[in-house]
């Protein structure tokens, strides 16, 4: 059965495997996650379930969000995600962290820090001229965005200077180290996207399936 969870960053430490090499893991709070609706192929024309997660209060949510999560009998939830599952789940279930064990391979998704304004350079990897032999003021520059004659504009796409980072990005066949039922975190090897407190989703890895 495909698995999902939503979960919150909770930050980066180590931990040793039994032949005692170190293993740098990033902490996830994840879940309890509730089942607040299921997607079905004859009424929606596709399979997906709807997860909640992190409770809150009435007087945050619209009218119509209050009206989704009584329809559904579950309590109000903060964060609302869709992931497209095959497997039987029903509305009203909860979906907790040990829904993951050790060894599973799965994909991260979160929103990455914001690095603000930034040059070519830093933004794209992009090489800078020589710092010697009258190069400069320009060291780190641009450069030629396009030809000048034909089509005399910069083409849509050119990778230049402007905001990096804040975007959403997967992180893809992450191993699952270690999951607590106790604390309700699921540990993974590496990195994954964001800060700490930002909201990741969790599920198997598609290019392990």
């Amino acid at each position: 059965m495909q698995k999902a969870i939503i979960g919150q960053k909770v930050g980066m430490t180590q931990i040793f495997d039994e032949a005692g090499k170190v293993i740098p893991v990033t902490v996830i709070k994840a879940g309890p996650c509730v089942v607040a609706q299921v997607k079905t192929m004859e009424r929606d024309g596709y399979k997906a379930v709807q997860l909640g997660f992190m409770d809150t209060k009435e007087r945050k949510l619209s009218k119509g969000e209050r009206g989704h999560f009584d329809k559904a009998g579950v309590s109000l939830k903060k964060h609302l995600k869709e992931f497209q599952l095959e497997g039987e789940y029903q509305t009203g279930d909860v979906i907790e962290a040990t829904v993951f064990e050790a060894g599973d391979r799965i994909d991260v998704t979160g929103v990455s820090k914001g690095k603000g304004y930034a040059g070519a350079i830093k933004r794209h990897g992009y090489g800078r001229k020589s710092m010697s032999h009258g190069g400069g003021p320009v060291h780190r520059h641009l450069g030629s965005t396009g030809s000048g004659t034909d089509p005399s504009r910069v083409m849509p796409g050119k990778k230049m200077a402007g905001h990096m980072g804040d975007e959403q990005v997967t992180v893809l066949n992450l191993d699952v180290v270690k999951t607590s039922a106790e604390h309700g975190v699921i540990m993974v090897r590496g990195a994954v996207p964001g800060s700490r407190g930002n909201i990741v989703y969790i599920r198997n890895s598609v290019k392990n399936a």
